[in-house]
């Protein structure tokens, strides 16, 4: 795929989809991570939406939790049914959603306690395995929704900081 090289200046996020089997499920895992409930839920069915995305049609249920400065969006496609992509964080293509905390250790402990499984123990960037320095002591912890969506917790540090 040849892309111009004239700047697009697409700097501002809207919302983040994702597409997840069963909404109600995703709903209430969604609500509990962020403390809130979802402000738009509906239907939509359209072969010409379908086609935007390059499906024949689509037929889903949809609800939108908005976090501070996003919304994410939770899509179950009725119609077509795609299959899970069990993204792992190595397989090009894959992404994942990053939560902003203040006090890693608190969220962390406090999140293990409700039973969030973790991929791995948290981390913290030291000397040696991360540039810049500025990043140094940015602590992270990464897990996964009830559809295998890869997401994380950040107490970012210089580098990272947004």
């Amino acid at each position: 795929m040849a892309v111009a090289d004239t700047p697009m200046h697409l700097t501002q996020a809207a919302h983040v989809g994702i597409s997840v089997s069963d909404l109600d499920a995703s709903i209430a895992f969604y609500s509990a991570l962020t403390g809130r409930e979802p402000v738009a839920r509906g239907t939509m069915e359209s072969e010409r939406f379908g086609r935007t995305q390059g499906l024949p049609n689509a037929k889903l249920r949809y609800a939108t939790i908005n976090i501070d400065g996003l919304g994410i969006d939770l899509i179950q496609f009725q119609d077509p049914i795609g299959e899970r992509t069990n993204g792992k964080a190595n397989r090009p293509g894959s992404m994942h959603l990053c939560f902003k905390v203040d006090d890693f250790d608190a969220v962390y402990q406090r999140m293990k306690d409700a039973g969030y499984g973790f991929l791995g123990d948290d981390y913290t960037f030291v000397a040696g395995e991360v540039t810049p320095e500025a990043a140094l002591g940015t602590r992270v912890a990464y897990f996964n929704d009830p559809d295998g969506t890869n997401l994380e917790i950040i107490e970012p540090k210089g580098g990272f900081a947004n």
